[in-house]
């Protein structure tokens, strides 16, 4: 089976540069990819956001209650349910 993506020149360049020094081609380097990928059932690396999300958790449970009842109040004036 053959499959084509698209790439942008630089990504693409930088792609083959690694991919030589590696001591691999591009073709290769992308077959094994796909190799790890079924294997793992999935991407064989974390895929997650570049910046960390933090929260900061409520003062009380009265602060979580009224976030939750403001939330689905104005959830309801909206109509997204």
């Amino acid at each position: 089976m053959q499959l084509a993506t698209r790439v942008d020149e630089e990504q693409g360049a930088l792609f083959k540069e690694t991919a030589r020094r590696l001591g691999t081609t591009p073709a290769d380097a992308l077959r094994m990819f796909v190799s790890a990928f079924n294997s793992y059932g999935g991407f064989p690396y974390t895929v997650r956001l570049q910046e960390a999300v933090t929260v900061e958790p409520f003062a009380s449970e009265e602060e979580a209650d009224a976030f939750i009842r403001d939330g689905l109040h104005a959830m309801l004036e909206r109509e997204e349910y």
